[in-house]
């Protein structure tokens, strides 16, 4: 039986049994297998709602995630799982590479382990000499840790390369608080900078941008530095996290130093919370280090930071370290929320172009798909275009896209905010000092 086959019979025995959450998780893995991860997140998600403790399920979501790039959350899937007793081989083998990958080498190397006592079959050679596990006596990494005066070695990080990005805030549909807010802290003091030493202000500083994933906040941040003709640096965990002692402090300050080397230069660093999680929850004191390395810098404790502008996102500002939003540091948070109306419209025409469609109404989609993030709208076009690429494939004919479509495509996927708002909503009313997370309540239309 052909794989397409498989699925279709697989769809076929659910249309009849649509609560057997078994049968649903193997058409799950048997789309994951396939590379098709949009149809098995929906299903893995689907197994959830059904039974929101099915370990195999929060285990194939976690994958899902993990081959998309979006490891925080596997990770708080992975960490569900493994806290809830008895986890598998390959639910532990995932954390330690999603551990490994945070910088957590001791973490790691107990996750690996654990996982082959479990099943000696799951064990990854490669994977295990890059953790150090069974390492002869004159390897330099065992166990995680560097051996003494290995770390000497260890060459420093290139120097971080420098966009020059093109776009700037013409191609940001919406948002103009937002951008406004940043106006102000940003690019009005490099615009002008005659007036803001009049008031003794200097040129830099940074902002912390939150919220809901695939909204935007990076290419927001990409704006920025266009709208200000400044060199931009994006950085992300893998280019600062670094199993070995000492390696990630170096990394930060040849990252810093490079971005001070090209000022008027927009440092961006994303998933922050990876780099600047709170200390009070750390086991490790390599994290601490890190985190006091990236206060250092941003403090321009040793070095100049007049002009350099440092942007950061995250999904998580609850678990980021309160001593990040002192003064001279990310003074600033803002709360970047799923587009709105004009935004969405702006949206779903760039993910339209090119692409053959007639009559389309796109701002009654934009009003259907309130809530979507950018990545939702980028899901709903694609998801439109493979059916009319399925129907192509069997007539030969090339039906252009239509507005219905498009709305038949966003019913039929459910907007990623959603889990990030009631996440959300619970830090901004039981964890909310100083009103940090007031704009979530208010974009939830609650007052208190």
């Amino acid at each position: 039986m052909t794989d397409d086959a498989t699925i279709q019979a697989l769809r076929a025995a659910l249309a009849v049994s649509p609560d057997n959450v078994p049968l649903r998780r193997h058409l799950a893995d048997a789309l994951l297998r396939l590379g098709r991860d949009d149809e098995a997140e929906a299903e893995f998600r689907a197994c959830l709602r059904s039974d929101g403790g099915d370990p195999e399920a929060r285990l194939g979501l976690a994958r899902v995630f993990y081959r998309r790039g979006r490891f925080d959350e596997a990770l708080v899937l992975i960490e569900e799982v493994v806290d809830g007793g008895q986890p598998s081989a390959a639910a532990l083998i995932l954390q330690a590479r999603l551990l490994h990958r945070r910088g957590d080498a001791a973490g790691a190397v107990t996750a690996y382990r654990a996982a082959v006592r479990r099943d000696p079959a799951s064990a990854d050679q490669d994977f295990a000499a890059q953790l150090g596990v069974n390492a002869e006596h004159d390897s330099p990494v065992a166990d995680g840790r560097v051996r003494a005066g290995a770390d000497a070695e260890i060459d420093s990080a290139s120097a971080a390369p420098v966009e020059r990005p093109k776009i700037n805030f013409s191609q940001v549909g919406g948002m103009e608080d937002l951008k406004e807010a940043i106006r102000l802290k940003i690019i009005h003091p490099i615009k002008r900078p005659d007036l803001f030493k009049a008031y003794g202000k200097k040129i830099g500083g940074g902002i912390l941008l939150y919220g809901p994933p695939g909204c935007g906040k990076t290419h927001l941040a990409r704006a920025v530095a266009g709208e200000i003709s400044a060199g931009f640096i994006s950085i992300g965990i893998n280019d600062v996290l670094d199993m070995w002692i000492g390696s990630s402090e170096r990394n930060l300050a040849g990252i810093f130093a490079s971005a001070r080397a090209n000022k008027p230069c927009v440092l961006f660093f994303d998933e922050v919370d990876a780099l600047a999680a709170s200390r009070s929850d750390m086991r490790q004191s390599a994290g601490r280090q890190v985190i006091n390395q990236f206060l250092a810098e941003l403090d321009g404790a040793q070095a100049d930071n007049e002009g350099l502008l440092v942007l950061a996102a995250t999904n998580a500002p609850w678990h980021i370290d309160s001593a990040f939003r002192r003064p001279g540091r990310f003074d600033r948070v803002l709360f970047v929320p799923p587009p709105d109306a004009q935004a969405r419209i702006e949206i779903l025409r760039v993910h339209l172009t090119g692409k053959p469609a007639v009559d389309l109404d796109l701002a009654g989609v934009a009003k259907k798909t309130d809530g979507f993030s950018g990545a939702d709208l980028m899901a709903v076009v694609d998801q439109a275009v493979e059916a009319k690429l399925s129907v192509a494939l069997k007539t030969g004919d090339i039906a252009p896209l239509t507005s219905k479509d498009l709305l038949t495509a966003a019913k039929q996927h459910r907007p990623t905010c959603k889990e990030w708002f009631a996440s959300a909503r619970n830090h901004a009313l039981y964890a909310n000092q100083g009103g940090l997370y007031d704009e979530v309540l208010e974009h939830l239309g609650i007052k208190r």
